[in-house]
């Protein structure tokens, strides 16, 4: 087989934060940052990647796939190699050149980015293929296993299956899917904090572990519950005290986050800024004070681009602890709302900001390098 070039974008999530590792909605897009991964094939059976943005050379050989002692970026790799061979794909040695202008912890998915474009690479060189939500649910096993983030299906099934110039509304639990337009009103603009969150560091699975707890404890006394999204509101409030405090406002934030979503589809199609944006700040909101997973850094943040003329509101992305901040303005005010976030951010923290303004772009895909 030949040489191939892969690209996979960043995932950018509207709304639903926190809701697809528990059965919930979500309603993410991509954007116009991208993984790249060249492969050219080997004649042995030793797989052997470049890392521009890690500056490091890893290899390992596809007789042996096991997960290493600590994480690092070559697990996402070998991850998904170990479970492309599990479903019967015969896998070649290849030489592969990875890089990525996606922010490594930034909350758009750069691991699954990394993930989709290492599998379509390993694909075209095998001359094999995967529809594409089967893909993307070989990629969450790949993390599962070999980074050890219980990550839900969101990221890797929006970097496989959404449409150019599209959001998705995903079920997470049937993975029906809908293509949203995103009103051509609308632009999302994205501003990076500089805090660095690692996932596997515990936080993200602690929040997973909660709320699978809170399904075991609700699950004998609320009919027909498999996961909290089925739950309302007014079953939530009623065992309040089955929960406790902490278990009780995780809850609290999925169910809310989960009707967020659909009011969110309905502003969108009815190109609703106002009440799009007025959604991002409570989904912040909730985030912050019922799922805990904003800091202090992203506070003055967010603080600081709502402040900005234009800015419709904003929130945090991501898993949380870092990473970027989510705003929506108009199309017509995109260009000086971001002038004005740097300049904003630049007197208060003393440096410029990374900012970029979402251009939903299309899925994982083979690129010519001409």
């Amino acid at each position: 087989m030949s040489d191939t070039s892969v690209q996979a974008p960043a995932r950018v999530n509207i709304i639903g934060e926190h809701t697809d590792h528990t059965g919930g909605f979500v309603l993410p897009t991509t954007t116009a940052l991208y993984t790249r991964v060249v492969a050219v094939p080997r004649t042995d059976r030793v797989i052997e990647v470049r890392s521009a943005h890690f500056d490091e050379t890893r290899s390992f050989t596809l007789d042996d796939v096991r997960p290493g002692d600590a994480v690092s970026w070559i697990e996402y790799v070998k991850g998904v190699a170990a479970e492309l061979q599990a479903t019967g794909v015969s896998l070649q040695g290849a030489n592969i050149q990875v890089d990525s202008d996606i922010p490594v912890g930034g909350g758009l998915s750069s691991s699954a980015s990394l993930e989709l474009g290492i599998a379509q690479a390993f694909l075209n060189i095998a001359g094999a293929s995967i529809d594409r939500p089967q893909l993307a649910q070989l990629c969450q096993r790949a993390e599962h296993n070999y980074a050890g983030v219980q990550c839900g299906i969101m990221d890797q099934y929006t970097i496989a299956c959404a449409g150019k110039g599209n959001a998705i509304l995903l079920d997470c639990r049937s993975l029906d899917v809908e293509q949203i337009p995103i009103p051509p009103e609308a632009r999302f603009i994205l501003t990076d904090s500089s805090v660095r969150h690692r996932l596997p560091d515990g936080y993200y699975n602690n929040r997973t572990d909660e709320c699978a707890a809170a399904v075991r404890l609700l699950a004998n006394i609320v009919p027909g519950l498999t996961a909290l999204r089925d739950l309302d509101a007014v079953t939530l409030d009623a065992h309040e005290k089955v929960l406790g405090d902490v278990l009780y406002r995780r809850c609290r934030h999925v169910v809310s986050e989960n009707d967020r979503v659909h009011e969110a589809v309905t502003a969108m199609r009815n190109a609703d800024l106002e009440r799009l944006g007025a959604l991002l700040n409570e989904c912040h909101d909730s985030l912050r004070d019922d799922f805990e997973v904003s800091c202090d850094e992203i506070e003055a943040l967010v603080e600081l681009v709502n402040a900005c003329p234009g800015v419709l509101g904003s929130r945090i992305v991501g898993a949380g602890f870092g990473g970027c901040v989510l705003s929506l303005t108009t199309a017509n005010a995109a260009e000086d709302a971001a002038r004005q976030i740097a300049s904003n951010y630049n007197s208060v923290f003393g440096e410029d900001p990374w900012i970029h303004i979402v251009a939903a772009s299309d899925p994982v895909m083979e690129i010519s390098e001409a």
